[in-house]
């Protein structure tokens, strides 16, 4: 099998950017392409049909605040993929994603969109209860991708 191009996952944590430079390597050893992704999960929050002054129903539809922070979501993605490329990737032909919705499902349907050979992602080691509640992205990505998922882990130094 040849490794022609590698989607690698990234958000703002350090498991993430070990990761990267872990999936950047990679591509710089075969001369892949790199296509890096973001999800954007959206924000859910509780919707007050009320007026707070007269009590009177407004329309939850009209989300001014919303349309911000989708605006902020999508720029601060764009400066965590630009700033991902600049650091590691020199001499290497990458693609930006920003994909909105749920995170196992949007770097599936990235890879699927991408045609990547290989998913390189980072893991935040949840257990127990952390991992009940918040999920394994990596471990949902494997279960449903169809093509090899790399998970590097991230062992924080001891001094």
């Amino acid at each position: 099998m040849k490794i022609r191009k590698i989607l690698i996952g990234i958000d703002e944590s350090e498991f993430s950017r070990h990761a990267a430079a872990y999936g950047f390597d990679i591509a710089h050893t075969y001369g892949a392409e790199v296509g890096l992704v973001h999800i954007v999960e959206p924000i859910v929050m509780p919707v007050d049909t009320q007026d707070g002054l007269l009590g009177t129903p407004f329309d939850p539809n009209l989300n001014l605040p919303g349309t911000e922070l989708e605006i902020l979501q999508t720029e601060r993605s764009a400066a965590l993929l630009n700033q991902a490329s600049k650091e590691w990737g020199t001499g290497l032909e990458i693609a930006h994603f920003t994909q909105y919705g749920s995170t196992a499902e949007g770097i599936i349907e990235c890879s699927q969109e991408f045609n990547a050979d290989l998913i390189v992602l980072g893991t935040h080691r949840r257990t127990g209860i952390d991992k009940f509640f918040l999920g394994n992205v990596a471990e949902q990505v494997i279960n449903k991708s169809l093509i090899p998922v790399l998970v590097i882990p991230y062992i924080e130094a001891k001094d």
